[in-house]
């Protein structure tokens, strides 16, 4: 699991306990998963590139989203080196699990079933995101 290795960003479960939400602590800390359609940023055009929440790591470009009627936010490619892989066996199948590759933070899972040109479909959770839009 992510939550084994080493990362640039340490936090004692304390410190991620205050900086998190409830529902972002339980996605990013916990591997949990946030409700389909529940986070404001499944709608999110504007200009601009999508954070880590929990350490402010750029993770992906606003040009690299699209919609893939699954209910989370969902990416063709990341921001080289932002985020690592690791397999993931819950829940009676394996996922590739990605998290970030700053604080070590769940973020979701990564699909081969997703558009041209990569094929892959990183379905994110929202709350385990922030947006910064070009400019700010």
């Amino acid at each position: 699991m992510a939550d084994t290795q080493t990362y640039p960003v340490v936090r004692t479960d304390e410190e991620w306990r205050q900086r998190l939400t409830r529902e972002q602590y339980a996605v990013m800390r916990q591997h949990g998963t946030e409700r389909p359609g529940s986070c404001a940023l499944l709608y999110e055009k504007r200009p601009g590139v999508f954070i880590c929440a929990g350490c402010e790591t750029p993770l992906f470009n606003n040009t690299v989203k699209f919609e893939s009627g699954t209910g989370w936010p969902s990416f063709t490619t990341p921001i080289a080196g932002a985020l690592g892989e690791t397999v993931d066996r819950s829940h009676g199948m394996v996922r590739t699990e990605v998290h970030c590759n700053t604080c070590g933070s769940h973020m979701g899972h990564v699909f081969p079933d997703g558009p041209p040109p990569t094929g892959l479909r990183y379905c994110i959770n929202g709350v385990a995101l922030d947006f910064k839009p070009s400019g700010d």
